[in-house]
């Protein structure tokens, strides 16, 4: 198998996950909510035959409750680094060094993402003129990044967690003459905005988006629609 795949994971602790929805929602509904996205992501993303799924926890010492909760064929596999970037290199180099010929990450919590967005980054990346494939996400950012190699300027010089993230990414591609392709963009759900696009998509099953039953079930619980 080429193709390696880590879902960047957080434990779902009450508190500690998804505070900007909070309100509407409470911290303990915020951590079950983010708890479907991920259960959702990963049951779709286990579906890629020629994909090893890998889950990028982080505390290190989470993995016996993520073993509990994920009932899915996934490989563990601690975040190492203090910020994002260092992270990012970091998986990336441990899924190549373990073998993989193409590795891509993306994060939890983008619950509708189309697996055919997946499939394309993987696709892209076996043109060996391709040095790096992301997936732009509405804020700003990306939800994915996929290489063949690591090329560290790509995660230097980056403000993390601005809206500038992807723009000063492709702007280090530039500078050193690395071929970039972008696959389409998708959103993180991040902020009560974000939520209520969520529950339109899931509600109606607009524009391409997965199946996501877990997520579906409990918004329907908390009330946001009654279909």
């Amino acid at each position: 198998m080429s193709n390696a795949l880590a879902i960047f994971a957080k434990a779902p602790i009450a508190g500690q996950v998804k505070t900007r929805l909070c309100p509407p929602l409470t911290h303990k509904q915020a951590a079950e909510l983010f708890r479907c996205f991920l259960l959702d992501t990963v049951d779709r993303m286990c579906s890629l035959e020629t994909v090893q799924v890998f889950l990028a926890i982080t505390p290190a010492d989470s993995e016996p409750l993520f073993r509990h909760m994920i009932p899915f064929p996934v490989r563990y596999l601690p975040q190492r680094g203090d910020s994002l970037g260092e992270r990012e290199i970091n998986m990336l180099a441990d899924m190549l060094e373990a073998g993989f010929s193409r590795a891509v990450i993306i994060g939890s919590d983008i619950p509708t993402l189309p697996v055919a967005h997946i499939q394309e980054a993987f696709t892209r990346l076996e043109d060996p003129e391709c040095d790096a494939v992301f997936g732009p996400s509405t804020d700003g950012g990306y939800y994915l990044v996929g290489v063949r190699e690591v090329h560290r300027p790509l995660f230097e010089n980056v403000a993390w967690s601005t809206p500038q993230v992807l723009e000063q990414t492709l702007e280090q591609a530039w500078l050193h003459q690395l071929a970039v392709e972008l696959v389409p963009s998708w959103y993180d759900v991040d902020t009560v905005e974000d939520l209520q696009q969520l529950v339109i998509d899931v509600r109606e099953k607009r524009d391409g988006s997965d199946d996501v039953p877990r997520t579906r079930e409990l918004l329907k619980r908390l009330g946001f629609y009654a279909g």
